[in-house]
């Protein structure tokens, strides 16, 4: 799979004459617990020739690639402007690219630059706001049925061991589920949750299950703590935060002029 994901890549800079910069997994695979049927979730940056933009519409131009899901392989790309400028906003989604344990196509300085920047410039409150939106949009429903689908405890958990992992440390949440699960989840559901976690990895569809209360009453207290503080925008204003635009800027120029 990993030489067919490497040449689909090359096919898609012939297709759209872009550079790719950078291509990871994302997804359950890179999180950790994926099932044996799970979907490889391709993820990439890329440019485009100078030329392209200097229009003065660009901003209207098409700005993703996206490809139909063909045999598990689900591929997609976000143009390197719009990276950045999601960047400055404190995308929870790109910073996890930017440190996904599986790397695809590294090329240039591109994640390195970002990620030595994202220890300083990213705004814990805002990936909080992420995350917690997150946590709450797979909580859903689920909750309050009789038979619940067992896989959506991990969309839940995982955003919430990683607030409790930014409010801990100040730092970057690390992808992988274990490692929060091993640093930031109660002692008493840890056991639930590796046996969980163990049927996901071997089970091609977990279905649905009775509730595991233990761990539906960390769920209930951990959205009910936060509810209050991550409501709202929650996202760094990137004029109010000049030194962070110029970096980019000039990362960004760097890139299109093959310096990076």
């Amino acid at each position: 799979m990993r030489e067919r994901i490497l040449e689909r890549l090359e096919q898609l800079e012939t297709e759209h004459w872009v550079r790719v910069l950078y291509a990871c997994e994302s997804g359950s695979r890179a999180w950790g617990f994926a099932s044996p049927d799970s979907d490889f979730d391709v993820r990439f940056i890329y440019a485009r020739p100078v030329e392209w933009y200097l229009r003065i519409d660009v901003e209207h131009r098409r700005d993703v690639i996206e490809c139909p899901i063909i045999d598990a392989l689900d591929i997609a790309g976000w143009d390197i402007r719009k990276a950045l400028k999601l960047f400055s906003r404190t995308n929870g989604a790109l910073l996890e690219w930017l440190h996904s344990p599986i790397v695809y196509r590294d090329q240039g300085a591109f994640r390195e630059r970002l990620q030595q920047l994202a220890a300083t410039a990213v705004d814990a409150r805002g990936l909080c706001y992420h995350y917690a939106h997150m946590a709450r949009g797979n909580a859903g429903e689920f909750l309050d049925g009789e038979a619940v689908r067992l896989k959506k405890y991990f969309y839940v958990l995982r955003p919430l061991l990683a607030i409790r992992h930014i409010e801990s440390t100040g730092c970057l949440p690390p992808v992988e589920f274990q490692k929060l699960v091993e640093s930031f989840a109660p002692e008493a559901l840890r056991p639930e949750i590796d046996a969980l976690l163990e049927r996901k990895r071997r089970t091609e569809e977990l279905g649905v299950g009775p509730p595991m209360p233990l761990i539906d009453a960390f769920i209930r207290e951990e959205l009910a703590r936060h509810e209050a503080g991550f409501h709202g925008e929650g996202r760094p204003d990137i004029e109010t935060r000049p030194a962070v635009l110029e970096e980019l800027n000039r990362l960004f120029r760097d890139v299109l002029s093959g310096e990076a």
